[in-house]
This record gives C-alpha cells, structure tokens and sequence, in this order.
C-alpha cells in the first residue's frame, strides 16, 4: 500500500515536471504570437502579455506588402527544402549502404576521403571560385540544391553506421532470389531504416528551411531569394525607415511617411518563417515515431 502511495506520489511530480516543461516551451511561442498582433505603440509601453492589448495586422500587412515576393520566396524555400532533403536522403543513403558493403573495393579510401573533408574546409572563397566561376551555378537554383545534395560527410556516416547494424543475411537471401543492389536499397535497406531517414531528413528540412547565407552569397536575381533572406531585408529595410523617421534633419518631408512596424514587424516575421514548420512537425513527428518503432523491430 505503501509503495503504491509512493508512486502515485513520484507521477504526480513527473507529471508536473514535465507540464512545466512544456509550458516553457509553449508560453514563450504563445508571446511572439501575442506581440505580432500587438500594436507598435502598445508594446512598446505595455511590453508582452498572453493576449493582445490592441489588437492589429499592421505588422503582416508590413511584412506582405508586396505579396507576390512573398509568394516567390516561399515557393522557391519550399522547392529548396523537400527537394533538396529528398535528393540528400536518397544520395547519402545510397553512398552510406555502399561503404557499409565489405565486398565493396573502394570502401576503404573513399571512406578516407570523406573523414578528410570533415576535418578540413576550403574557405568560403575558394567554395565561391568554384561555384561560380567552374560550376555556373552562381544565380541560379541550382546553387539551392548541387552544393548540399550529398548531406555532408557526417550524415553519409551515420547511414553507414546504421546499414552496417542490418543483418548481412537479408542481403544475401536478396541476392540469391536475383535482386541487384540497387533493388536491395529501395526495398529493403530504406524500410528497414526509417529511423536514420525520419531524423537526418527532417534535420536536413529544417537546415535548408533556415537558410539565408546562400542567397546572400551567391544570388542577385530577386525571383530566387528565399523565405529567410527576402524577411531579412524586409526587416533591414523596416531599420533603416525607423532610423530615418527619428532624424531631426530631414526637413520638407513627413515624419510619418516613414512609420512602419518594426518591434512588432519582428515577432510577425518569426511566425511567418516558422509557421509551416511548425505545422508540418506535429505530422512529421507522428511518422517519425511510427518509423522508429518499425525500426527497432529486427528478425
């Protein structure tokens, strides 16, 4: 009876722990939300609360004032994203499962080579020389998807640790029934490692999501800026009006004509580039679950 009490006792204070654990998570998402529909004026004095104070859409009217860039941008994000992971998942994949082979010749070298490029870089300069002058694919699309589409050394090597773990006689019985490798990997190798995808995808999803760097580096057509850069001016540009409205010395032009949110602008734009992640996770997060559980089930 004693030790019943006990651990009712004990989940009670996990359950709380863990609601505080959330609350942590969710209140500070509940503010931002908060403050972007918050009126510049209003923050500014009242500062952040659950709900808000004086209710407003000045900062997404801001943020799309011009819609069609907005549009653009996250047609190009979108694009970037699934398809570059998609590509990165299925390249890494593939050159993991060959370097996980003992029967493969190069395994060894090219192993090497790939534990080489991990510990030493080229610099942004050389990686720019390249891209542009030798490979063409400064200011296009394709400056999204060819540089990343292998993943990185890292990821090749957590497929190749994952596939070595898959018993070798799946293979073999593969082999005898007059499956090529390729047959192997799509049928067999890829449902067998949904874990190692489900989680190295959706890392590479989130990392090209959050990129601004590449389209600040390499793009100047303005018809492929994504999401993340496009917002970045916007809010360099929203700065720079702030700063001007507070100059004393301009003279013969109203102040007003250079009103625009900005503290609010901020909070609009958090959501703007999180909100379809943030959709899209909780469907992702169920799959990814189903896939660690199918993963873990061997024999």
């Amino acid at each position: 009876m004693i030790d019943k009490k006990k651990e009712k006792r004990f989940n009670v204070i996990l359950y709380l722990f863990f609601a505080l654990v959330c609350a942590s998570f969710i209140i500070p998402l509940i503010v931002v939300i908060s403050a972007s529909f918050t009126s510049e004026e209003a923050l500014l004095s009242g500062g952040f609360s659950l709900l808000p104070r004086e209710f407003t859409t000045a900062a997404y009217h801001s943020a799309f004032k011009n819609g069609e860039k907005m549009i653009r941008a996250y047609l190009v994000t979108i694009a970037e994203s699934f398809g570059g992971t998609f590509l990165s998942c299925v390249v890494c994949g593939m050159i993991g499962y060959a370097l996980s082979r003992s029967s493969f010749r190069f395994r060894k070298p090219i192993t090497h080579f790939l534990l080489f490029t991990m510990l030493f870089s080229a610099g942004m300069i050389p990686t720019y020389i390249v891209y542009s002058k030798y490979y063409h694919i400064s200011n296009t699309f394709w400056i999204y998807i060819l540089p990343g589409i292998t993943g990185g050394a890292w990821n090749t090597f957590v497929y190749r640790t994952f596939f070595q773990t898959l018993p070798e006689s799946l293979f073999e019985s593969a082999r005898l029934d007059g499956a090529n490798e390729l047959m192997i990997f799509f049928k067999i190798v890829i449902p067998l490692s949904t874990p190692v995808f489900a989680s190295l995808g959706f890392m590479t999803l989130v990392g090209k999501w959050n990129d601004y760097t590449t389209s600040m580096i390499y793009i100047r057509d303005e018809n492929l800026y994504t999401l993340q850069y496009l917002l970045q001016k916007i809010m360099s540009e929203a700065e720079f009006l702030k700063a001007l409205s507070m100059n004393t010395e301009i003279s013969n032009i109203s102040v007003s004509a250079f009103t625009r949110p900005s503290e609010t602008l901020k909070f609009a734009m958090c959501i703007i580039a999180a909100g379809p992640m943030l959709v899209i996770f909780p469907f992702f997060q169920k799959y990814f679950s189903q896939g660690l559980t199918i993963g873990a089930v061997k024999g």
